[in-house]
């Protein structure tokens, strides 16, 4: 039973959690199981207790384990590096500047799929949610028999964005080995009087003898060009 002294009532979309897990008693025990059989990792960041419980429920029921309930998004950094969750769910009325400035620093340096349930449905607070990393944003939509199709979704999106950021970062250190190797080449064809393929036959055969990479014996060719110039 709630304190009214130190919790809030329900939102809409908690009382419609609330009736779906009632609903979901009357399943049988199989029912909402994970495909996988790996446990998802879930962690809860919501600053109202009877509203975590309401969800740890409903994630419990579809075969997920809470292993962390935070109740501000303080720390959330060193909590994820500390539990590891699989996906971070977030329960909240509006995202405050604090609340996203956790998560910009969370998806910048550890990255984790984050669905977001809220009641602010402002578009300008969305993209904003977006920007720093929130995989799913829900609004008025939290009901026990679809936070699985939303879990599902969400991390798909995630995935294919992690994807998408990774060969775009391969994408530019390619760009910038190949400026550094190009550098590499016009000193060498300047100090040595070589050809462009001189030169990178060159820079190749210094790799192979030294078992480094080409670029990284670019750099030293460049080093030491501009040691004796100076």
């Amino acid at each position: 039973m709630l304190n009214p002294d130190t919790e809030q009532p329900l939102t809409r979309r908690h009382r419609l959690l609330q009736s779906g897990i009632m609903s979901s008693n009357n399943l049988s025990p199989d029912a909402g199981k994970p495909l996988s059989q790996q446990t998802t990792r879930i962690m809860l960041v919501d600053d109202q207790p009877a509203r975590a419980a309401l969800l740890e429920q409903a994630l419990s029921d579809i075969g997920c384990t809470v292993v962390a309930c935070l109740e501000t998004a303080q720390g959330l950094m060193k909590r994820v590096e500390e539990h590891q969750p699989d996906v971070i769910f977030i329960d909240i009325d509006s995202p405050d500047r604090d609340m996203l400035e956790h998560m910009t620093v969370l998806n910048q340096h550890n990255p984790k799929p984050v669905i977001m349930f809220s009641d602010e449905d402002d578009t300008l607070t969305i993209e904003k949610a977006m920007r720093a990393g929130v995989s799913a944003y829900v609004v008025d939509g939290l009901q026990a028999s679809r936070i699985k199709s939303i879990m599902d979704v969400a991390v798909a999106r995630f995935r294919e964005f992690q994807a998408l950021r990774s060969e775009l970062e391969k994408t530019r250190n390619q760009l910038a080995d190949r400026r550094i190797l190009d550098e590499a080449k016009a000193l060498l064809m300047k100090q040595k009087n070589l050809t462009e393929e001189e030169a990178y036959h060159a820079i190749r055969k210094l790799a192979m003898d030294r078992s480094q990479r080409m670029v990284d014996v670019a750099r030293n060719i460049i080093s030491v060009m501009n040691l004796l110039n100076d």
